[in-house]
């Protein structure tokens, strides 16, 4: 299976202000944002990968960053085999046609004031490449995609349901024939049913139109139903790349292992044995020396705070940015005494 998208050494920062002409002279840096600091990974054609971390990791910035909503500091990004991070004006709108984002919360993603048909034609008329005929045609098509009456394209945003709205937006990203799809947190603003059917309709949908997807998200329970690879993301870096079904059931960096116990149960009294994620995300300004992780690590030795880790393979097919990740592969691990695995 061929590769869609190749992301190489990503970085994405945000200055904290502007350096005056003393600060220069004296060689003084201006303060940065590290919202995304060295990322590498890819995505096959057809394929989902799951992106998941807490908020603040910078899964948001990154799939951005991608689509060049907002533009890398460094590093590159590969689409179908071009290089897209260093294409501009005309080159670089053409691609977008090929490349779309469907957003967190519908309410604000769709003017209030256009009616369905304008939102979702708009992309139509951007491209100037559509007759009148053919957009009445292609609107009618995608309606049905995602399971909206045809008269809802003389209604406006307002008079929908979250559920709805988010059919909305699906259909305006689905109406270029796009290969790729940024979905960020497309679910997160509905309730449980509606998420359900919204996730079934994403899955349905990439059958039909042979899409692949980012998924970004924060739910380790949606991440496994919808995704075939899990990338999890920690303060701007990427700690753990391997199948879903590998990530959930054998983590192999302590990050991923603290955050799949603090996942919400259906039975909250049933004890995981692993120590739940406590503390916050480090500062994004100030990261700390070494493994990002190691303030909040139940594992953290001396290496850890002296030495970055590397995103490496372990075993084939995963990858771990954990100095001590082969500990992690034994199905036999011991319990340590405070119910953690005891990996010393």
């Amino acid at each position: 299976m061929s590769e869609i998208l190749v992301v190489e050494d990503l970085v994405k920062y945000f200055p904290l202000g502007s350096s005056g002409f003393f600060d220069r002279l004296r060689g003084r840096e201006v303060p940065k944002v590290h919202a995304v600091d060295g990322v590498t990974f890819s995505l096959r054609q057809d394929e989902t990968l799951g992106l998941v971390g807490e908020s603040g990791s910078g899964k948001t910035t990154l799939g951005r960053a991608v689509l060049m909503l907002d533009p890398p500091t460094e590093g590159k990004v590969l689409f179908e085999g071009q290089l897209i991070s260093e294409l501009k004006g005309e080159e670089l709108r053409q691609i977008r046609k090929r490349m779309q984002i469907v957003f967190q919360n519908p309410n604000s993603s769709l003017d209030p004031r256009a009616r369905v048909k304008d939102i979702i034609s708009e992309p139509l008329h951007a491209f100037k490449e559509f007759d009148k005929g053919s957009v009445n045609e292609t609107l009618l098509r995608v309606m049905e995609a995602v399971n909206l009456p045809e008269d809802s394209l003389t209604k406006l945003p307002h008079e929908f349901s979250g559920g709805q709205k988010q059919r909305i937006a699906i259909a305006r990203a689905l109406v270029l024939n796009p290969r790729f799809i940024v979905l960020d947190e497309p679910t997160s603003a509905l309730d449980s049913s509606i998420q359900a059917q919204i996730l079934n309709l994403l899955r349905r949908l990439q059958d039909e139109y042979n899409l692949s997807y980012l998924f970004i998200t924060h739910n380790v329970g949606v991440v496994k139903y919808m995704a075939d690879r899990l990338a999890v993301m920690y303060s701007g870096k990427i700690v753990e790349v391997a199948k879903t079904r590998d990530v959930v059931e054998r983590p192999l960096h302590p990050y991923t292992i603290a955050l799949i116990a603090s996942a919400p149960r259906l039975e909250p009294e049933r004890k995981t044995g692993e120590i739940p994620l406590t503390g916050e995300i480090p500062s994004a300004v100030n990261p700390p020396n070494g493994c990002r992780f190691n303030p909040r690590c139940a594992y953290a030795e001396e290496l850890c705070r002296t030495k970055e880790p590397e995103l490496r393979e372990i075993v084939t097919g995963r990858f771990s940015a954990c100095h001590f990740a082969e500990r992690f592969l034994s199905s036999h691990l011991p319990r340590a005494e405070n119910g953690s695995p005891d990996v010393g």
